[in-house]
């Protein structure tokens, strides 16, 4: 048997010195449960009680010269691996690295920002609101009962009869009025929903910024100046604003509101249509009845209101022709701006 002991470690030995050589497949030959080595200790059982000490002790020191001998093949193969490794994959820290790529905001949160600093160096400040809302405050608090056809021209999804996803920002303007004793002066923007079919100008999803000022002695004046200054800011300081009488259920009385063309001055081109003139939102005095409906007194105050689409506002700034070109997510069209 120390024959056999000393044949295994001899041709451990020879294998481990041999190039490339499988460091695991010869510890499982020779160290392994069926290994060599294992196969002569089940054999001990044969030897006389004098022989299997020495036996014994023979097999545990072959055992630990093979075990070193694997230990130190395998170190000497993990910085072999290192070095190649080093060699191969090799840095140039001299070369200039590589260029990273850096977002930047989406034109709609740009022209949103844009619109919420020109009403915030008016002295407005930003209120928000629920986008899963209330008919109450959708409608009937702005002066929309359920059988009015106002109703009709918004059309939006309605998750029980009484709560809906909001058509308008206006609601804001109502929880407002409710919680806040005037002088009022906001702004409201987000998100807003009808059931729109997706068109180049339409869209079931998209943005709306509304304005409201409530106090003594406010009057259509006051609604002028503050948007003719808001579209100078916005499109050019030669920007006219024209107010067109219209209805609204909210306001009386009501505009729609048309800036003249910033791309021709107003002599007509492909951007207005020839008409010199484009419409950018709805506007009026805030109705008696709103402002009775949210616990203020229209025979002390008064307010008016306005609202555009953040879309259009984006649309018309940048000569935009198709609103879902903004939903698209094509870099190659949002990286323009």
């Amino acid at each position: 048997m120390k024959e056999k002991l000393l044949s295994i470690k001899e041709a451990a030995m020879a294998a481990l010195s041999a190039p490339d050589c499988d460091i695991e497949a010869i510890r499982v030959q020779y160290l392994g449960k069926k290994g060599e080595l294992t196969a002569v200790l089940r054999g001990m059982g044969a030897l006389t009680p004098e022989e299997r000490p020495i036996i014994g002790q023979m097999a545990n020191d072959v055992r630990a010269e093979i075990e070193e001998a694997i230990a130190k093949m395998g170190e000497a193969a993990k910085s072999a691996l290192i070095e190649k490794k080093l060699r191969e994959e090799k840095l140039d820290v001299t070369q200039p690295g590589i260029p990273v790529s850096v977002g930047h905001k989406h034109l709609l949160a740009k022209v949103q920002h844009d619109l919420e600093d020109i009403f915030i160096g008016m002295g407005f400040t930003i209120a928000e609101g629920p986008e899963v809302e209330y008919d109450y405050y959708n409608f009937q608090a702005l002066n929309i009962p359920p059988d009015h056809p106002a109703r009709d021209t918004q059309d939006t999804f309605y998750i029980t009869d009484n709560i809906l996803l909001r058509s308008q920002t206006s609601p804001v303007q109502a929880r407002v009025m409710e919680n806040t004793e005037p002088p009022i002066r906001i702004i409201s923007p987000g998100r807003v929903y009808r059931s729109d079919a997706v068109d180049a100008t339409h869209s079931p999803l998209f943005h709306q910024m509304e304005g409201l000022v409530v106090d003594k002695g406010i009057t259509m004046g006051d609604l002028k100046g503050t948007l003719e200054i808001f579209a100078r800011h916005l499109f050019g300081e030669d920007t006219k604003v024209r107010f067109r009488p219209h209805h609204f259920p909210f306001t009386e009385p009501s505009a729609e509101v048309d800036l003249s063309c910033f791309a021709c001055g107003g002599k007509g081109c492909r951007l207005c249509k020839g008409e010199g003139w484009i419409e950018i939102l709805g506007a009026g005095m805030v109705h008696p009845n709103v402002l009775r409906c949210c616990g203020i007194d229209p025979e002390v105050y008064s307010g008016f209101a306005f609202g555009l689409g953040v879309e259009r506002a984006a649309l018309l700034k940048y000569h935009i022709d198709d609103m879902r070109l903004l939903y698209e997510n094509d870099v190659r069209f949002l990286s323009q701006f």
